[in-house]
C-alpha cells in the first residue's frame, strides 16, 4: 500500500535558460548567450516532492505564494505531478520565489533570483494550522523543508509539530541558519556538517567532536534520532550509539539536491516501518544514486537497488536488513522461499539443502542465526566461524538471494515481515512444529545429505 507523505516548506521555480556563447555585445564588454532552450521546473521544497513521487509516494503539500504569474506556474506544475495541494496560500505583496540560471558552454553564467525572504503572515500561518489539523491523520509522515523563504517560522513550525506529535506522526526536517529551537520535538533533522557545526558552536574535527555535536542536537532539540549528513563520507546516526554509515558513490558529478533526496529518502523509509539504521542506509544509496547525475535528480527504487549491485560488492550485498527485504518483495509476484539455520561450516549437505531449496521458487531468503543466537543454541564453543565470514561464504552461492541475519532463538519475527510463499526446512522435523508454519503457504522438509553435519565435521578435526 502505497504510503502519504505530506511536504511543507519554501516552494519554488527553478528556472533555466540553456545557450550558446560565441560574440561579444557591441553595446558592452560582455558575452552574447543565444538561448536555445527554456525549462521550468519546482525547486525547493519541489525538489523534495520529486523525490518521493520517485519513490512511489502518494505526496501533499502546504505552502505559501505570492499572488503572481510564478505562483500560477507552482500550481499548474503540482497538479501536473499530481500532487495534492491541501493549502497554498497567496499573499499580496508577496513575490513568489524564482531562480533563474543562465546556462552556456556546460557551465552556469549568471543566477537572478526574484522571491520574498520575509515571514509569512499570521493570517497564512492560522490557515495553514487550521487545514494541518484537519488532514494529518491522512499522512503516515510530515516533512519540513526549509530554505529560509519565510514559510517555516518559528511560532508556525512549533505549532505543527506539536500537532504532529500528538497524532504520532513523523516529523522530518532539513533545517536552514544556526537557531534550531524552532524544530523542537521533530523526528529528526537532516544538517550537514558545516549546518550541524554552526547549529551547535562545535568545531566537528573528528569522531568525539562528532559525537558532541549529534548528541547536542538530540539533546537540545529533543529529537527522536540524531543524524548528520557527512557528505562524501557518508551518514552519521544516533540511536542508542553513534554509527557511520560510510557513502558508496563511485563517480560524483553534481550534489545539488543531495539534501533533498536523502530527506524525501528517509521520510519514505520511516513510513514504511523501517528502523532508523536501515532508513539511514537506503537514505545514503539513494544520495549515491543522485550525485551521479547532472542537476537537481531524484532516486527510483529500481536505481537504488541496480546501484548497488552494480557498484557494491555483490557478496556483501546480498546481506539485508529484514526492512530491506520486506521492502524489495513488497510489489513483486515472484515466489519466496524461506529457509534458515546456523550454517556454520557449510558442507555438500548445505549446498544441496539450499539449491534444492532455490527450485522451488524464484526467489531464496536464508535467515542467519547471528554469533549470540548460535551461540545460545549450540553452546559456548560455536559457532566456529562469525556471522559475518557465514554471511559472505553463503553469498557466494548462485542459489541464495538474500541474507538476514536474525538475533533472536527462532526466526518467527523475521519470517512474519518475510511473508514467504514456501518455508523449508530439513527432513528432521518431520512431525515436528515448523516454526512460521502459520505464516508461509507452504512448508516443504528437504531431507539432508546423509553423512554430513557440522557436528560431525567438528568431531573429525578434533580427531585428526
Amino acid at each position: 500500500m502505497r504510503k502519504n507523505i505530506l511536504v511543507i516548506g519554501d516552494l519554488m521555480i527553478d528556472h533555466y535558460l540553456w545557450g550558446e556563447c560565441e560574440r561579444i555585445s557591441p553595446e558592452a564588454p560582455v558575452q552574447v548567450v543565444d538561448v536555445k532552450k527554456e525549462t521550468k521546473r519546482l525547486g525547493g521544497a519541489g525538489n523534495v516532492i520529486a523525490n518521493l513521487k520517485a519513490l512511489g509516494v502518494n505526496v501533499g503539500v502546504m505552502s505559501v505564494v505570492g499572488d503572481d504569474l510564478i505562483a500560477d506556474e507552482i500550481t499548474a506544475l503540482l497538479s501536473s505531478d499530481d500532487v495534492k495541494i491541501e493549502k497554498l496560500v497567496r499573499e499580496t505583496n508577496r513575490k513568489s520565489a524564482q531562480k533563474s540560471r543562465l546556462m552556456a558552454v556546460h557551465q552556469q553564467v549568471i543566477r537572478f533570483d526574484k522571491e520574498s525572504k520575509e515571514d509569512i503572515k499570521k493570517s497564512s500561518q492560522d490557515e495553514l494550522v487550521a487545514k494541518f489539523s484537519e488532514i494529518v491523520a491522512n499522512y503516515d509522515a510530515v516533512l519540513l523543508s526549509d530554505y529560509a523563504k519565510g514559510v517555516l517560522t518559528p511560532k508556525f513550525c512549533e505549532k505543527i509539530i506539536k500537532i504532529a506529535n500528538v497524532n504520532f506522526k513523523f516529523v522530518l526536517v532539513d533545517p536552514k541558519g544556526k537557531d534550531y529551537s524552532k524544530y523542537k520535538g521533530a523526528t529528526l533533522l537532516t544538517p550537514n556538517l558545516k549546518e550541524a557545526s554552526l547549529a551547535t558552536g562545535i568545531e566537528i574535527c573528528d569522531e568525539s567532536s562528532l559525537k558532541k555535536a549529534i548528541l547536542k542536537l538530540k539533546d537540545e532539540i529533543s529529537l527522536t534520532y540524531s543524524i548528520i549528513t557527512l557528505s562524501d563520507k557518508g551518514m552519521a546516526v544516533f540511536d542508542k550509539e553513534l554509527e557511520i554509515v560510510p557513502a558508496i558513490a563511485k563517480e560524483v558529478f553534481d550534489v545539488t539536491g543531495a539534501g533533498d533526496t536523502v530527506l524525501a529518502t528517509l521520510g519514505y523509509a520511516l513510513a514504511n516501518g523501517f528502523d532508523i539504521k536501515s532508513a539511514v542506509a537506503l537514505a545514503n544509496k539513494a544520495a549515491a544514486v543522485v550525485v551521479g547525475k547532472v542537476g537537481s535528480a531524484t532516486a527510483t527504487l529500481e536505481e537504488i537497488n541496480k546501484y548497488s549491485h552494480h557498484f557494491g560488492d555483490e557478496l556483501e550485498d546480498k546481506v539485508k536488513t529484514a526492512d530491506e527485504v520486506m521492502e524489495i518483495l513488497k510489489n513483486s509476484d515472484k515466489k519466496v522461499v524461506f529457509t534458515n539455520g546456523c550454517f556454520d561450516i557449510l558442507h555438500v549437505g548445505h549446498v544441496k539443502y539450499l539449491h534444492k531449496a532455490k527450485k522451488l521458487g524464484d526467489i531464496l531468503v536464508l535467515g542467519l542465526n547471528s554469533d549470540a543466537s548460535v551461540k545460545r543454541l549450540k553452546g559456548e564453543s560455536r559457532p566456529v566461524n562469525s556471522q559475518n565470514s557465514r554471511a559472505l561464504v553463503l553469498s557466494a552461492m548462485s542459489s541464495v538471494d538474500y541474507i538476514v541475519i536474525f538475533d533472536e532463538d527462532t526466526p518467527y519475527e523475521l519470517i512474519k515481515k518475510i511473508e514467504p510463499d514456501i518455508l523449508v526446512k530439513g527432513g528432521d522435523y518431520a512431525g515436528k512444529e515448523v516454526v512460521g508454519s502459520d505464516v508461509a503457504k507452504e512448508v516443504v522438509l528437504i531431507e539432508f545429505e546423509d553423512g554430513f553435519s557440522t557436528t560431525n565435521l567438528i568431531e573429525k578435526i578434533k580427531e585428526n
